[in-house]
């Protein structure tokens, strides 16, 4: 009996040996099977909380069904969401991973992919509901746990418009470290707008984590809208810390009781059931949506279970242990890794990894995983609740499809999409305890303050004179504001639908200073080659950007030797080569059809003769053709041609010596790990973005970062080696290497970053209209057309040129010899045809 206790114990530690070195196997490149998946979450955050438990729940599950032992490796970002893309980069760095999930929005999940690079190309999952592209990029692995946010958008319209309600504020906190999260609002208003509803205003509040005194921020921010003429506002997006701070300080100002509406999108009222009760309190008669999801199913309830025992192990100070859409989000993303990962690990290598995941299908616990475009493809289902007492109210449930029903069974039937909103949601309960709808409006109309002028500031002192010039007129004494930003801005204000008056006013500063001075409110707007950047956001807000820019790398030229061997062909063109070798065949062709008859010495066998034909054709190139010539025409036809030959051969040297005397050059071989390995100097335009770049991202050393003081000046430092390499952002490094094409280039990988876009004060509904333009512009190839007619990147020739930055010349110098020796022998030559003819007739 011993014995086979002690064989079966055996066959156990060889079985788990077995499982553990199959969880290990090769992956599709041949390398051992990484199994670690990295986790970026807030742990200082309810969300963020339930997502690293739900990962942790993941885990043990796919270890009980399948034994593929998978581990992860979580990032806790302790409140400083702004560093979500640094974290997960650097976890990237530090370990081999399967692919990173966690609290990144999609364009700190791109600005992650696109850090790593092709030879660590780890899919990332983003778990918070943002604006990302229609159509992503496809050499980006990012993937969006979740559906297109457009369709919440489309929600509040529906509530709204239903009630009635013509104006409406948005509420939204500013989460996102590189992008603008203003794109929501304009999805918003376009939304609106469909159903006849303004957006009167929106308000933006800055990230708990960098406002200093949140009650004095929130309290000035619920004076201003309190103080506008809507009584609807809809908190789109949120942290459930402001939201609870939000809430509290509107009870406290007498903002949530009679004549006012609170609409709570998905993300906070998603969170209802993990508040305090006496949060809940405080938003008593708030109208809300959130995803719906099967709370039914024994997967779900086996979550369940373990969830809140796991969550009340870890976290005993919360109230609530019940997961949201959040949590099952999380566990899904690491179901859809781990059921991808078993597919590549049995030796199905005809996809990668982040094929198998786009190609998931399956049910989960936040419904169904199916993949289109990179982001969840199935329509959601939103569920509408109204708060009352300590908990809240089911009314009823909307989809994009179907509209409003009052039950789920109804929702999937088809005859049920004539339904009205008034059959299914019944009475709501307002913020005053009452059912009648509020009328949404301030009692009193409160006018609202209109400058006559508005003072639009301009950087006067702008490097990059294509974009901003500021000059002055002597003679007419009038200062002369012209450039491609000033030409977009223009035109962006005659696609409004009211006039705008306003004056532009050259501001003698930096870059930062104007933005400040825009925030202070002492200009209206700020126009220019303005960088959309998360630290200015803070204090201001963007337009949408009316042009792409990512920062990227200028080198020098450097000599290249590999192509001497065919230097002798660069002097001229290919075109020019063709026509001159089919000219000289065609001169000798012409010459041997003349002297054939007469000549003996163009006689003979077939071969002879073409040989005869290619020998005397290509002799005459450089005057050594020994045939002697009988015809007068002959001689007349060879005139033009022998003048062309030693036009084109004195060309031809020429250009070959000067060719010879200047070496070749390409890009210099440089990219960003050499420049910091060697403590190499480098240099940039002064913007305060690309320092902060350059330092915190890219790694560079504050001591090797050089600013340089204009365009000339970069060419001097890089050519003379006082830095090896200067960054950009594209559009101005295009117009730089198009000054100095013939000694510097653009190399290397672009950092995608933002774009240009002018600047506002916080809240200014100027924002918004003016974004809404540049959409419209961008759509109907506006933008793009005034791109190519006001900034034409000068290029340095539309001649093909050699390496050296000489150019090869083709046939246009010399078009007319070629016409008059081709014109002299086509003569010749009809006129030897002719002859021909008429001895073979009198024959």
């Amino acid at each position: 009996m011993d014995g086979v206790l002690a064989l079966s114990y055996s066959i156990l530690l060889l079985s788990v040996k077995f499982i553990s070195s199959n969880a290990g196997q090769v992956n599709n490149e041949g390398s051992n099977f990484i199994n670690t998946i990295g986790g970026v979450v807030d742990c200082n955050t309810r969300v963020g909380r339930e997502e690293k438990i739900a990962m942790d729940i993941a885990v043990q599950d796919v270890y009980s069904s399948t034994g593929h032992n998978l581990t992860t490796h979580i990032q806790d970002l302790s409140g400083k969401s702004d560093r979500a893309a640094s974290s997960a980069f650097h976890l990237s760095q530090s370990r081999k991973l399967l692919a990173i999930v966690g609290s990144l929005t999609w364009q700190q999940a791109a600005l992650v992919s696109e850090m790593n690079g092709k030879a660590n190309e780890v899919p990332v999952i983003s778990l918070i509901t943002a604006i990302s592209p229609i159509m992503p990029e496809e050499k980006l692995p990012v993937i969006s746990m979740y559906q297109d946010i457009s369709f919440e958008m489309n929600c509040i319209s529906s509530i709204i418009s239903y009630f009635k309600w013509t104006k409406v504020i948005a509420i939204y906190e500013d989460r996102s470290s590189y992008s603008n999260d203003l794109g929501i609002i304009t999805l918003l208003s376009n939304s609106l707008r469909v159903s006849g509803v303004e957006l009167e205003h929106y308000s933006m509040f800055p990230a708990l984590s960098f406002l200093t005194d949140q009650d004095t921020t929130i309290q000035r921010e619920l004076n201003i809208l309190r103080n506008k003429q809507s009584r609807v506002f809809v908190l789109l997006q949120s942290s459930l810390t402001l939201s609870t701070l939000l809430f509290e300080k509107a009870k406290e100002m007498g903002m949530m009781g009679k004549g006012y509406v609170w609409i709570t999108a998905d993300g906070i009222t998603s969170l209802l059931d993990s508040m305090d009760s006496s949060v809940v309190t405080s938003m008593q008669g708030v109208i809300g949506f959130k995803t719906y999801y099967s709370v039914t199913t024994a997967p779900f309830r086996k979550f369940e279970v373990k969830f809140r025992r796991k969550f009340r192990a870890e976290y005993p100070e919360e109230d609530s242990s019940r997961p949201s859409v959040f949590a099952l989000r999380a566990y899904d993303a690491i179901q859809t890794i781990a059921k991808s990962a078993k597919m590549l690990q049995e030796k199905n290598y005809s996809k990668t990894l982040i094929q198998h995941i786009l190609s998931s299908d399956f049910d989960g616990l936040s419904g169904r995983i199916q993949l289109k475009n990179y982001k969840l493809s199935e329509e959601p289902v939103f569920q509408i609740v109204n708060i009352v007492g300590k908990s809240y109210r089911e009314l009823g449930f909307w989809s994009s499809k179907f509209g409003f029903t009052n039950s789920l069974l109804k929702h999937n039937s088809e005859e049920n999409n004539s339904i009205s909103a008034e059959d299914v949601l019944g009475p709501v309960y307002w913020p005053d305890g009452r059912t009648l709808v509020p009328r949404g409006l301030a009692e009193t109309d409160i006018g609202e303050e209109r400058r006559t002028t508005l003072r639009i500031a301009v950087p006067a002192t702008s490097m990059f004179k294509q974009f901003v010039k500021v000059s002055h007129d002597e003679n007419q004494n009038v200062t002369l504001i012209t450039g491609f930003s000033i030409n977009v801005f223009e035109s962006v204000v005659k696609c409004l639908q009211y006039p705008l008056i306003y004056d532009m006013v050259p501001f003698h500063g930096s870059y930062d200073e104007m933005v400040t001075a825009v925030s202070e409110k002492i200009y209206d707007a700020a126009v220019g080659d303005i960088v959309i950047t998360a630290n200015k956001h803070q204090l201001i807000e963007f337009s949408q950007p009316y042009l792409q820019s990512g920062l990227v790398t200028v080198v020098v030229m450097k000599s290249d030797e590999s192509h001497q061997s065919l230097m002798f062909l660069r002097p001229f063109t290919k075109k020019m080569w063709i026509l001159m070798a089919a000219m000289t065949v065609y001169t000798g062709f012409v010459v041997w059809v003349i002297e054939h008859d007469k000549n003996e010495e163009f006689r003979g066998s077939p071969a002879r003769q073409m040989g005869t034909i290619l020998w005397f054709s290509f002799s005459t190139l450089v005057f050594a053709h020994r045939e002697s010539l009988r015809s007068q025409s002959s001689r007349l036809l060879l005139l033009p041609w022998f003048f062309l030959i030693l036009i084109v051969t004195s060309t031809y040297t020429a250009n070959l010596t000067s060719m010879l005397q200047a070496p070749p050059s390409t890009p210099s071989a440089i990219d960003i790990t050499l420049l910091r390995s060697t403590n190499a100097a480098i240099g940039y335009d002064g913007n305060s973005f690309t320092l902060w770049y350059l330092e915190k991202v890219l790694s560079f050393k504050a001591e090797n970062i050089r600013r340089i003081a204009s365009i000339d000046d970069f060419e001097k430092s890089l050519s003379s080696g006082l830095i090896k390499a200067a960054f950009l952002f594209s559009p101005h490094a295009k117009i730089l290497v198009a000054k100095y094409c013939k000694g510097l280039t653009m190399t290397g990988p672009t950092n995608n970053l933002s774009g240009f876009g002018f600047v506002f004060p916080r809240g200014s509904p100027l924002a918004l209209n003016i974004s809404e333009a540049i959409i419209y512009l961008t759509q109907n190839g506006e933008l793009q057309k005034l791109e190519e007619e006001t900034l034409p990147f000068p290029k340095c020739s539309t001649s093909t040129s050699d390496a050296t930055g000489i150019q090869s010349i083709g046939p246009g110098p010399f078009s007319i010899l070629f016409k008059i020796a081709f014109g002299g022998s086509t003569i010749a030559l009809l006129f030897a045809v002719f002859v021909y003819w008429e001895s073979v007739g009198g024959k």
